[in-house]
């Protein structure tokens, strides 16, 4: 089963990701004020930091409105300000906008400006828009459907560790689509998502496995540990 389109993180998380970036000055103290729950001062941080060109908080502006944190929840400004951070380059950014166009989240919906967002994303490495862009090709919205682009995407992502690629990867290598049918290696990737906590990838493996013989799934369990003990270097 192929996955709906991904683009969320729970405030907690999108505050760990920007940590790491903090700036002195506005920027920083929106980011005081955030991990201490004061939203009202968190919000009026950033403003001031984004009306001086701050990226990062153009794009924490637009998760709260997404989120609804400290703000009335408004997808419209939540695309809004997604979008000023994608503009800039930001890839995080530009794979949520493409999201709220392939959904109609705060815009009306686009699925070729969902893609084009993606691709600008998915181009910089970003794995989440590689994941996006794969999906639309193997689903068709925005592009001509294409099998073999799907499988392309989905492999990139997949070597970064996202374990929804390697899910859909492990499909599309289970139904031949795009490459040849191979049940060793969609079980290697399911049985390697699955170690890293896809729970729907537990259940494909075991169902591919019924179609395999026993030397078949011994083969696909040491390519699997091969895979994750490369860090994904080494999985074909």
């Amino acid at each position: 089963m192929l996955l709906t389109m991904v683009r969320k993180l729970t405030a907690f998380c999108v505050a760990l990701l920007y940590a790491a970036a903090v700036q002195a000055g506005d920027f920083e103290d929106g980011m005081a004020a955030y991990e201490r729950q004061d939203y009202a001062t968190a919000l009026t941080k950033w403003r001031s930091a984004a009306q001086q060109g701050n990226r990062d908080a153009h794009v924490v502006i637009a998760f709260m409105y997404d989120e609804g944190t400290g703000v009335a929840q408004d997808y419209k400004e939540a695309a809004r300000w997604f979008k000023l951070a994608a503009q800039q380059g930001d890839s995080f950014a530009q794979n949520n906008i493409g999201t709220m166009y392939a959904n109609g989240q705060g815009v009306a919906q686009d699925y070729k400006e969902a893609v084009s967002w993606y691709q600008q994303a998915a181009q910089q490495g970003y794995a989440m828009a590689q994941l996006n862009l794969g999906m639309t090709y193997a689903q068709g919205q925005g592009v001509v459907q294409d099998y073999k682009e799907a499988v392309r995407w989905y492999r990139l992502a997949a070597q970064q560790g996202n374990t929804k690629a390697q899910n859909n990867l492990g499909y599309m290598l289970s139904k031949g689509q795009g490459v040849v049918q191979d049940y060793v290696r969609a079980h290697m990737w399911y049985n390697v998502a699955a170690a890293n906590g896809d729970k729907m990838s537990v259940e494909n493996r075991d169902i591919t496995a019924r179609k395999m013989t026993a030397q078949q799934i011994e083969q696909a369990q040491r390519m699997a540990r091969e895979c994750m003990n490369s860090k994904f270097k080494k999985c074909d």
